[in-house]
């Protein structure tokens, strides 16, 4: 009986001290993580204000490559949200919401998952450095409460190897998939004029006639191709009762340090036809071929210059495409409004397109 006595007073003892080291714990933990890249701050912000990348460098995903997800709300910004499912236990389901979002400084998400604790937060603040400020210093910090909860508030104690391990983890993941993006600040295309950004938009099936070229890289030897090219594939519009259903267009093949390839294409219907072009099968001729393309998503942007800029611009485009969580596809190609000879000066006129998967 005294043996039983004994053991409930440890028991009480330890109890107490239980209470009363858990009362004096904090109530809630904050942690903090650096990283830096070299990418351009819209590149970084733009990745990180849409939980569409989350899957992309968040450790979630490396915990459970089978884990599923949804998004909702807005593709980016205030409101878009990731809702995850994982069949392991330790991750179970949860969510990842943007709550504030302030351009080229700040980005806040609320984070619902099976940790302990309650009101979790995690922000990314961003700051110019570097050799004359060309890198960006991101940091990810992130809250918890426990309350009253004081089994929570042990569990605090070992958060900074918890989380903090995994906060590492992300970042070191997301400067590697930053630094699969072209480097270029593609919201200078649209600092005058917002109606210029990029955008996504659908595309629908068209009728193509197209003939490929591939010559040295000089802009007499280029625009000569591209015209040589463009009589035959006028001669076969004519020749078949077809009328052009756009733009010529140039779609890239292969932009080297010496040489050039690729198609010069218009987009035909039968003459008079309006709304969506029906399909044709025109009798070819030359090095002229024909396609019949599929709808597809594409990304595009407008721009006025030089022609010789276009590289820089579709990769711009690409850059765009990459930090929404789209992966681009097949060739891209530009539509050139203002005609080949206008084109070889600074009043081309483009709508640079990238297909999306």
């Amino acid at each position: 009986m005294t043996r039983l006595i004994e053991i409930l007073i440890s028991l009480a003892i330890v109890a107490v001290l239980f209470v009363v080291v858990g009362v004096v714990l904090p109530s809630s933990r904050h942690l903090s993580e650096k990283i830096e890249t070299n990418r351009k701050l819209t590149i970084v912000f733009d990745t990180l204000n849409t939980p569409r990348r989350l899957k992309d460098w968040n450790p979630l995903a490396l915990h459970d490559p089978r884990m599923q997800w949804k998004f909702t709300g807005p593709e980016s910004g205030v409101g878009a949200t990731a809702e995850f499912n994982s069949a392991v236990p330790q991750l179970g389901q949860g969510s990842w919401k943007i709550t504030a979002s302030e351009p080229g400084e700040r980005i806040a998400y609320d984070i619902v998952n099976n940790d302990s604790g309650t009101n979790k937060k995690t922000a990314f603040t961003f700051k110019a450095t570097g050799r004359n400020n060309r890198n960006v210093e991101i940091t990810q910090s992130y809250d918890v409460d426990y309350g009253w909860d004081l089994i929570g508030r042990y569990r605090g104690m070992y958060v900074s190897r918890h989380v903090g391990d995994d906060i590492k983890l992300g970042l070191n993941k997301l400067t590697n998939i930053l630094a699969s993006v072209p480097n270029y600040d593609y919201a200078e295309m649209s600092k005058d004029d917002p109606t210029k950004a990029p955008k996504a938009i659908e595309l629908p099936a068209e009728n193509l006639l197209f003939a490929p070229a591939a010559v040295q890289r000089d802009n007499v030897a280029v625009q000569s191709a591209m015209s040589n090219n463009l009589q035959w594939i006028r001669k076969v519009i004519d020749a078949n009762g077809l009328e052009s259903a756009g733009p010529v267009r140039v779609i890239t093949t292969e932009f080297g340090a010496e040489s050039y390839a690729f198609d010069i294409a218009i987009p035909v219907r039968k003459k008079g036809e309006t709304g969506a072009p029906s399909p044709v099968s025109p009798k070819l001729e030359g090095p002229v071929q024909f396609i019949r393309t599929e709808p597809s998503r594409v990304a595009v942007v407008p721009f006025t210059g030089h022609m010789a800029n276009l590289p820089k611009i579709r990769d711009a485009l690409r850059a765009w495409a990459m930090t929404r969580g789209y992966e681009t596809t097949g060739r891209p190609f530009e539509s050139w409004k203002a005609g080949i000879p206008e084109s070889f000066s600074e009043n081309g006129e483009f709508d640079v397109y990238w297909t999306l998967k």
